[in-house]
């Protein structure tokens, strides 16, 4: 059933025109942006503190740059000076990044609501309320006790990053459904439904939107009807749930859908079909972030074995690899020949795409720090650090908010007039150029 909230529908106020920017550069979540940037050691332009950690990723547009935050405030900086122009408080933290269109600003928020924001003003235009929200959970999760009680998987960080395409809003939803929703009103559209929870951004390309699922299923769903066009299953692993599910969203390029999951491989799957043109395996690495694409080329990084990689887009052939010494949930920006992108030690590194030798590396305020010796000198994880303390999913909480306390970058870098915007869970938000 559609549950709609109108907050103030108002005839329309002119206002500045605002290009277009949502997560990982565009609507097809390719990941390349027109701008380079900086190729040698930056500067810091500036850094913004907000009020919570920041996993999600900076969206530019009209000389402003959105953000949300744990906290659950949505900010708007002005890219220049990194001065806050307006905030909006939303009552749940937020870890959609935003989508700009037409001067509206849309996320989703982790109470389980599409938001639309006056981009000039940060005033509320409308709310879309979904069913519900949760994170993805499970039985014996990651091998946690105990087998009669579900856990909430603290490593389900992101919620679905809306995209806006010819006048609809579409994201996905913790109630499990795939959403539709008129970008002028925020009156329902359709919706579709997966089997578990949807925190994947969608990929809308040609008329179709790609998006997948906790249930292990790439969906190909019409976007005038939302009708299924095919479905692609991934694998199972329904004792612990550990290598399941597609946290990652997809990218399509030249007819290829490119996605990474759970359970440890990166897809190529062809767009009209849903027929698979290869996989490549990552040694029971979760593959969390969105590839990007560029130039015949797929990039991806993964988690436990922390590499970053570059595969061939025709034949899924490894180019190079890349070590990040640390998870990377983070997905790559690509400009000119540098690819940008973080990992949970707090650092961003910069590498150059035809070597895979490192550009440079920018290092967190937290990472510095390390208030809780997580890292040795180089970066990596402190095995000894992360010794369970509970023996049980608490520590998986722990563990978590041990990347927090260095300032981990899980979101992804966005890029504009030479330089880099990326936040991190310590709460910064930095301009480096």
């Amino acid at each position: 059933m559609q549950r709609f909230v109108a907050i103030g529908l108002l005839a329309f106020i002119s206002s500045p025109a605002f290009a277009q920017a949502t997560f990982h550069a565009d609507a097809a979540r390719t990941g390349a942006f027109p701008s380079s940037g900086p190729v040698t050691t930056p500067g810091v332009k500036w850094t913004f503190k907000a009020a919570g950690p920041i996993v999600t990723s900076p969206a530019i547009a009209g000389g402003v740059v959105y953000i949300g935050s744990m906290s659950g405030h949505l900010y708007a900086i002005d890219q220049q000076t990194g001065k806050e122009k307006w905030n909006f408080k939303s009552r749940m933290p937020i870890a959609s990044s935003a989508a700009v269109a037409d001067g509206t600003v849309y996320f989703t928020s982790s109470a389980g609501s599409l938001v639309a924001i006056d981009a000039a003003t940060g005033q509320p235009k409308w709310v879309f309320v979904a069913e519900y929200e949760r994170k993805f959970e499970a039985k014996n999760l990651h091998g946690y006790p105990s087998a009669a009680q579900t856990i909430p998987d603290a490593w389900d960080v992101f919620t679905s990053s809306p995209a806006v395409v010819d006048g609809k809003v579409y994201f996905g939803s913790g109630d499990g459904n795939v959403y539709a929703v008129d970008a002028k009103s925020g009156v329902l559209q359709w919706k579709f439904a997966t089997q578990d929870v949807v925190h994947a951004s969608p990929a809308v390309v040609n008329g179709v939107v790609y998006i997948g699922s906790w249930d292990g299923r790439l969906y190909a769903i019409d976007a005038a009807t939302g009708q299924q066009k095919w479905a692609f299953e991934g694998g199972k692993d329904p004792a612990i749930h550990n290598q399941v599910g597609f946290q990652s969203s997809p990218a399509v390029v030249d007819g290829t859908v490119y996605v990474g999951s759970r359970d440890a491989h990166v897809y190529a799957i062809d767009a009209a079909t849903g027929r698979r043109k290869w996989d490549y395996p990552t040694s029971k690495s979760w593959v969390n972030g969105t590839p990007a694409v560029r130039d015949g080329v797929v990039y991806a990084g993964t988690s436990d074995s922390s590499r970053f990689m570059a595969l061939d887009a025709r034949t899924g052939r490894l180019r190079w690899n890349f070590d990040a010494k640390s998870y990377v949930f983070s997905s790559a920006a690509l400009a000119g020949d540098i690819a940008y992108f973080g990992s949970h030690n707090g650092r961003l590194y910069a590498v150059n795409t035809k070597m895979g030798s490192l550009a440079w590396e920018f290092q967190t305020e937290a990472s510095k720090m390390d208030p809780m010796k997580i890292l040795d000198a180089e970066g990596r994880l402190n095995d000894a650090s992360f010794a369970p303390v509970f023996g049980d999913f608490q520590d998986m909480y722990l563990d978590f908010y041990r990347f927090i306390s260095v300032g981990a970058i899980l979101g992804s870098p966005a890029v504009d007039g030479g330089v880099v915007f990326v936040g991190s869970t310590e709460g910064n938000l930095y301009a480096l150029g």
